[in-house]
């Protein structure tokens, strides 16, 4: 191997440069990286080469610093970088994106939404969830509420949760809807019965017998006697204006008193109290109605039919004798119209097949 002189000094060999310290401007060289090649067999030294450090990406885990730190000096730039799911704005907080649960084609985890804080500006200002955080800085208006809303509003109130009820059937549901408004507190809670017979009074008789059930349930409960008393006093004086709209009126209201005292919503003597203190002929109509029912024999049990046996709720074999005796009554009276009028008043137009069914028996 050739020799090499340094500053003057003893020559060394070559070799000893690969495993010894090399003498640079005086000072021991402190690595291999001072020997840059071989020329002619000798080995030319230039200064010290300094290279920057390679610093750990921030984006390197501990575990993945230390392995690297105890395999060499080097680190090597890691695939699984590439693809991770954590923050790379700096700003979080080192949780994985979107929960975790990111990716292509994703939304995040699911009920993620519902953590998410609220920024402001995220909610519309016209939503009706919207909460302002400080409404001392927006212009807003109040409206003022009047809570003593005259008995018409009421009234209309009342029906259309009456209505609601003609479509579920839930007496449970009617009476929690109309406690929840508030309309069986106070002096006028004896509007309920006035809205809900009006409203009955216009529909059929199924209805009838679901009001009926309704006001049988509501009492202890949202209404009493005297709510039930003072309710049909108010019916029976307006039976002049009711006849315009409903001409049987006076016999319905009648139906409607006897099932009421027959479910003992109100007492018999009720219709005692209005003996000699009666002038509308419509009222006398009405009280007759409902003292012939009730003195009939058996008038208390048979009350439970007042609005007829209709509707889809009666059993099938109910109905079907129904239809068989209105056939045999056609064939004997041959009274087309009233036979119509009895399969009307059943209130099952989906069973009307049966009545086919039955008539082609009596044919053979």
């Amino acid at each position: 191997m050739g020799e090499v002189a340094v500053n003057g000094r003893e020559p060394i060999m070559a070799d000893d440069l690969l495993d010894d310290e090399v003498m640079v401007n005086g000072s021991a060289s402190d690595s291999k990286e001072n020997v840059e090649g071989l020329v002619n067999g000798a080995v030319e030294l230039t200064e010290r080469i300094k290279r920057r450090a390679k610093r750990p990406s921030k984006f390197v885990t501990s575990k993945e610093l230390s392995r690297a730190n105890s395999d060499s000096q080097v680190i090597a730039p890691l695939r699984a970088l590439k693809n991770s799911r954590k923050s790379r704005s700096g700003f979080g907080r080192g949780l994985p994106k979107k929960g975790g649960a990111g990716g292509k084609g994703t939304w995040g985890a699911l009920g993620s939404e519902l953590a998410e804080e609220e920024v402001d500006g995220a909610i519309d200002p016209n939503d009706p969830n919207y909460d302002e955080a400080n409404p001392e800085h927006r212009d807003f208006k109040l409206k003022v509420i009047n809570l003593d809303r005259s008995d018409e509003e009421l009234q209309k109130q009342i029906s259309s949760l009456v209505a609601e009820y003609f479509d579920h059937g839930d007496t449970q549901e009617a009476y929690l809807s109309l406690d929840e408004a508030g309309l069986g507190r106070g002096p006028r809670a004896h509007l309920v019965l006035v809205a809900a017979v009006e409203l009955a009074m216009e529909h059929k008789p199924s209805h009838r017998e679901m009001t009926s059930v309704l006001l049988a349930d509501l009492y202890g409960h949202l209404l009493f006697e005297t709510h039930y008393a003072k309710g049909y006093d108010v019916l029976v004086k307006n039976l002049s204006e009711l006849v315009l709209d409903t001409p049987e009126a006076p016999t319905i209201l009648g139906n409607f008193i006897a099932r009421s005292i027959a479910d003992d919503c109100i007492p018999p003597k009720f219709l005692q109290s209005y003996k000699g203190k009666v002038d509308c002929e419509h009222a006398v109509v009405t009280l007759a109605r409902s003292d012939s029912l009730l003195s009939m024999r058996h008038g208390l049990v048979r009350l439970d039919n007042v609005w007829g046996v209709g509707g889809g709720t009666r059993p099938v074999k109910y109905l079907v004798k129904k239809m068989a005796l209105l056939l045999e009554e056609f064939l004997s009276s041959a009274d087309i119209a009233e036979a119509t009028r009895c399969l009307l008043e059943l209130e099952v137009p989906h069973f009307h097949h049966e009545l086919v069914r039955i008539l082609s028996l009596f044919s053979f």
